[in-house]
């Protein structure tokens, strides 16, 4: 388990289209979960204990978030022939045992996994209206894997404030996580 680091967010960066199919059987593209007022777009995946420590933080916050007029999406980039854990099969499960409220898509060719810069799991990036790179920081702090609860998270009151302002914090802490698990 490598433990890797987001870079910097690189503001106003447009988002990247995609059309991946989700643990529904449909085909999502970015304009079916674009938001009224923000998009967030989260690279994901079912083994990471990264990941594991936050998935509850991750669909509450978006269950909150679309009170404010922003949708979510998660995507899963990693190689499933390295992790049967996160074979599509078992993403339909993952889905389901957390009450996903949001579409769960598998990106297959990690194509839009190396479009968006995306480097662990997870990986966040929050969009204004426009579609433009607004966060690209952690959902909270973590020590020892375990979230540490002290109000809402990072990424909630960025996204809210997206939602009223178009811009987020300039304050930012990358999230960490498992890398990206890329073809050999």
């Amino acid at each position: 388990m490598a433990l890797i680091e987001t870079p910097i967010c690189d503001f106003g960066k447009k988002a990247d289209n995609f059309q991946l199919k989700s643990t529904e059987n449909k085909i999502i593209s970015l304009n079916d979960v674009k938001g009224e007022n923000g998009t967030l777009i989260m690279f994901i995946c079912n083994h990471c204990p990264y990941v594991l420590a936050v998935i509850k933080d991750i669909v509450k916050d978006c269950k909150e978030l679309e009170k404010d007029g922003i949708k979510s999406v998660a995507i899963m980039s990693n190689d499933p022939n390295e992790y049967e854990e996160d074979s599509f099969e078992n993403m339909i499960q993952f889905a389901k045992d957390h009450e996903f409220n949001f579409p769960y898509v598998v990106d297959k060719t990690q194509d839009i996994a190396k479009k968006y810069g995306a480097v662990c799991t997870p990986d966040f990036f929050g969009y204004n209206k426009n579609l433009e790179l607004q966060y690209r920081g952690r959902i909270r702090e973590l020590k020892n894997l375990k979230p540490v609860k002290e109000g809402e998270s990072e990424l909630l009151t960025a996204m809210k404030m997206i939602a009223k302002t178009g811009n987020s914090p300039k304050e930012q802490f990358p999230s960490m996580g498992c890398s990206i698990k890329w073809f050999k």
